[in-house]
């Protein structure tokens, strides 16, 4: 159990690493268009890793549609949603809200798979609504409106992404003979048929995008990619594959937004505001009732 806290950590941490990038290319580009190349990069190097290891096992058809839905809600329109939230309200305040996904992730796993969930720690819930209200609190004083708009993405990223690792899981249980990277192939491609066809409606500009870019612009965004991506997604769905409870791994997320929050101080060169501690405290009391 120690080993799979310890992916669940190292995930966390190159996650955390990898939104600095994610915000900033999110912000001066798109958000879809961020998601896009990164899911490219991931797709890239869990093929190659994939073909490292031996290549590709046999698994049902069946799984291998449930691993593109994984990666479609969780890796496409899930981190659509997030990074566009670390755009609008910055990588920390959006990990903050991260609190919500091991409550949810207990919840479903508790009608899904019968792990066990103690009801008493709903109370979990006031905690992170109260961490909302701080957040919304903030933009109206400094902007003079509540920016739900942040709030909502955030939201709705941590319910697509809860609801792509509990596909992941059940694909992962009913799939033992795949390793873990061929799962993170097929979520990564789950993503890219997303993307394809949300750039029919939508068009984001992939590759003129792309050409544009300076060349440092193209190193840190695929930086970016292969440490928010590509390192975190193998070191997590490791922990996913292997741990007793999906909610316990969820509660590793508690140093994403320790790490997320200092990393973005360092980059801005600025402490927290107050507000950040305030709700940060809350955070923290929501996570004592959701786990001990």
């Amino acid at each position: 159990m120690e080993k799979v806290y310890l992916y669940a950590l190292g995930a966390n941490l190159s996650f955390a690493i990898g939104v600095q990038f994610f915000t900033h290319y999110a912000r001066t580009h798109s958000s879809s268009w961020v998601n896009c190349y990164k899911a490219v990069v991931a797709a890239a190097l869990f093929a190659l890793t994939v073909a490292a290891q031996g290549g590709f096992h046999d698994i049902r058809p069946l799984y291998i549609l449930l691993f593109f839905a994984s990666g479609m809600l969780g890796l496409g329109a899930g981190d659509i949603f997030l990074v566009k939230s670390f755009s609008l309200m910055g990588p920390g305040r959006t990990m903050m809200l991260f609190g919500f996904q091991p409550l949810l992730i207990g919840i479903l796993s508790y009608f899904i798979f019968g792990q066990a969930v103690d009801a008493g720690k709903f109370v979990a819930i006031l905690f992170f609504i109260v961490c909302l209200f701080i957040f919304s609190l903030e933009s109206f004083r400094r902007h003079g409106h509540w920016n739900v708009r942040a709030s909502l993405f955030a939201v709705c990223g941590i319910v697509f992404d809860a609801a792509g690792v509990l596909i992941t899981r059940y694909s992962f249980d009913n799939s033992p003979g795949i390793s873990t990277t061929e799962g993170n192939f097929y979520r990564a491609a789950g993503a890219l048929i997303l993307f394809a066809l949300l750039s029919r409606f939508k068009p984001f500009h992939f590759s003129r995008t792309l050409k544009a870019l300076a060349p440092r612009s193209l190193i840190l965004v695929t930086l970016g990619s292969f440490m928010g991506t590509y390192l975190s997604l193998m070191l997590y769905l490791n922990a996913v594959r292997y741990a007793g409870t999906l909610a316990a791994v969820s509660g590793i997320a508690i140093t994403g937004t320790i790490f997320a929050s200092i990393f973005e101080c360092v980059i801005h060169k600025k402490a927290p505001s107050p507000y950040l501690a305030v709700s940060f405290l809350f955070f923290l009391g929501g996570m004592k009732f959701l786990f001990f």
